[in-house]
């Protein structure tokens, strides 16, 4: 069952949100050469503790650490470490979440470590951030959960791969519903699969993650010896954005973008709902 939030509900997502995007500045901030996995780790602790906020990552599934950190081929799920020392020209994905009152909110991005990044990485990145606004776009009233899986395999797909070829869209996980908890129905995938049929209608109240994961190379992943860390099967290097979303009566409100996806959003021609704690 997909859970419908109220408007007093989204306030209370978008307080969560906020927490979250004051994670990702933070981390962001201090992703540089020299830092280990475990050094961003407690930034987020830090952070959390600031606004008493609870982590949703720490203990799930009896996941160890507060936030996720998955550094070039690993795609999602990387426990934070001493001894993963971010080196000059390596990209990390940071996923991470937020309890305020019992409402969650989880969001990710990539970074760039230092510079010198191949070009054919900064595209990766770019493609996947953008697949992912695409997908927040087409997160309209009367629409269904497949548009918004069609319009991020759509976008990946209609993108040129420096080099050649094809990008991977990551098969084994996807977006998904959010609210009371942080994993809920329905499940989204990043590309259309016809068997799964149209999905639910989207209503005003209805939240997601929405969360793309692109390789330069294959879409299949296999999970490390600590049960946690996934890691493309050919080793080639991934990106991971995610935004959490509700759906309002005046359209959607992004609720982990600080701006509440004003601005992304205006480039698609969609004006963001407003938001409740301004």
């Amino acid at each position: 069952m997909v859970q419908i939030k109220s408007p007093e509900q989204i306030a209370k997502m978008r307080e969560a949100g906020l927490v979250v995007a004051a994670i990702h500045a933070a981390t962001r901030e201090a992703a540089v050469p020299g830092a280990s996995t475990k050094d961003l780790d407690d930034v987020a602790r830090k952070v959390l503790a600031e606004h008493g906020a609870k982590s949703n990552f720490l203990g799930y599934g009896g996941f160890p650490a507060t936030i996720c950190t998955s550094v070039n081929e690993v795609v999602v799920h990387g426990i934070p470490s001493d001894d993963v020392v971010l080196k000059d020209g390596d990209i990390i994905s940071v996923d991470c979440g937020a309890i305020v009152d019992g409402w969650h909110g989880d969001a990710a991005y990539t970074a760039f470590v230092g510079s010198g990044h191949a070009p054919e990485l900064i595209e990766l990145s770019r493609v996947t951030e953008e697949s992912m606004w695409a997908g927040i776009a087409a997160m309209k009233l009367g629409n269904r959960l497949v548009d918004i899986s069609r319009a991020i395999e759509t976008y990946i797909r209609r993108q040129p791969k420096p080099g050649g070829g094809k990008y991977g869209i990551v098969e084994d996980y996807g977006g998904h519903g959010i609210g009371t908890e942080m994993h809920m129905d329905p499940h989204l995938l990043n590309y259309v699969e016809r068997r799964r049929g149209k999905g639910p209608k989207l209503v005003p109240g209805f939240c997601l993650a929405i969360e793309p994961m692109v390789s330069l190379g294959t879409p299949r992943t296999e999970v490390l010896s600590d049960d946690w860390t996934v890691v493309t099967t050919d080793g080639t290097w991934s990106s991971h954005w995610e935004h959490s979303v509700a759906l309002t009566e005046q359209g959607p409100l992004v609720l982990t973008a600080p701006d509440g996806g004003r601005a992304k959003l205006a480039e698609h021609g969609i004006t963001a709902a407003p938001d409740p704690l301004a």
